[in-house]
């Protein structure tokens, strides 16, 4: 098939690689081992927002000035690789936000970069969860 890619686990086509990245409520920037963005997830939902003039960018001007001294040491235990991941939950517009850091590495174990997962807490964090999932179940989106 045209424009497929090939992935551990199958297969996919451009098509639905940018659908599930447009889709899915996360937001995912990815970092090559220099710390530059090379992708971000352009979806309409993110909280924090990415333009394709992001990607090029050093990790560094894409972070607000008071989070950056944090995404550096982080960083840097990663390229050590003295931490795997982290996730933390911080507060956005009054709603908790999960942010994780997930380290990447080649089959050799080689750091070749990170990914940062961001996602919306507060619906996941409801009392009575159990009826929610079943509501959430019967109800049409």
């Amino acid at each position: 098939m045209e424009n497929e890619i090939n992935l551990d686990g199958g297969h996919l086509t451009i098509e639905q690689l940018n659908a599930i990245f447009h889709t899915i409520p996360q937001e995912m920037d990815v970092l090559d081992e220099n710390d530059v963005v090379v992708w971000s997830s352009m979806n309409n939902h993110r909280l924090f927002k990415r333009t394709p003039a992001d990607v090029g960018k050093t990790v560094y001007e894409v972070h607000p000035g008071h989070s950056q001294g944090r995404v550096k040491a982080v960083l840097k235990q990663m390229h050590d690789n003295k931490r795997k991941s982290l996730s933390i939950i911080i507060t956005k517009d009054k709603q908790p936000v999960n942010i994780s850091f997930y380290s990447l590495h080649n089959e050799q174990g080689k750091y070749i970069g990170c990914i940062e997962v961001t996602q919306p807490v507060a619906n996941l964090q409801v009392k009575h969860s159990k009826w929610r999932n079943i509501l959430n179940m019967i109800k049409k989106h």
